[in-house]
């Protein structure tokens, strides 16, 4: 036996992550419950090692990150999926679409940065839908099949399309984007969707 005494039997740090994972799991899982949509001016940061077991990001990502890496949820992200050990998610990097799974396990950090505004009893409401682009509004208006299919899709989805269509610049590569998509949108598809 080792006459060094440990600081503690209670592995807290263990159970300080255990504990962070699990509010995670359960935020995202709300937040998916909602069609991904975030509360008022609700903002999360997620901070995860890159080499986790688990972790799935694209190469020009793990090159920029290689230990660590922090994402942003806020208004700009599409496809979550919440599983019991871990969530997905479509995020864009310097306009650059990616998709994310990182396993609960990998997550090292975690901040809802709406806290300060709830604990002062503030009330906000749920941050406005953008305005639809206006070309795609005038294609939905103009095609009934067009509007019905778009209107299936989930809410994450249609924002996914419509963020697509509004960071284009000029109206014709807005167009262009729109006739690549329709085929998509007729099929019941996201964007991002195989």
């Amino acid at each position: 036996m080792s006459d060094e005494t440990p600081d503690s039997l209670i592995p807290y740090d263990e159970i300080v992550q255990e504990a962070l994972r699990a509010v995670v799991g359960r935020v995202l899982g709300e937040i998916q419950s909602t069609g991904g949509e975030l509360p008022g001016i609700h903002h999360f940061y997620i901070t995860f090692k890159t080499g986790a077991a688990g972790v799935s990001i694209p190469p020009h990502l793990r090159e920029r990150f290689p230990d660590e890496m922090t994402i942003v949820l806020q208004n700009k992200f599409w496809d979550l999926e919440v599983g019991e050990e871990g969530f997905s998610v479509g995020l864009s990097f310097n306009k650059v679409p990616a998709k994310l799974s990182i396993p609960f396990a990998a997550i090292t950090a975690f901040v809802a940065e709406a806290i300060d505004v709830e604990d002062a009893g503030i009330e906000v409401g749920p941050a406005p839908e953008p305005e639809r682009v206006a070309e795609l509004e005038e294609r939905l208006a103009a095609d009934a099949a067009l509007r019905k299919a778009f209107e299936a899709l989930t809410p994450g989805r249609q924002r996914e399309y419509n963020l697509h269509i509004s960071d284009a610049k000029q109206a014709e590569t807005r167009n262009r984007r729109i006739d690549k998509v329709i085929p998509r949108i007729l099929d019941g598809r996201g964007l991002r969707d195989r």
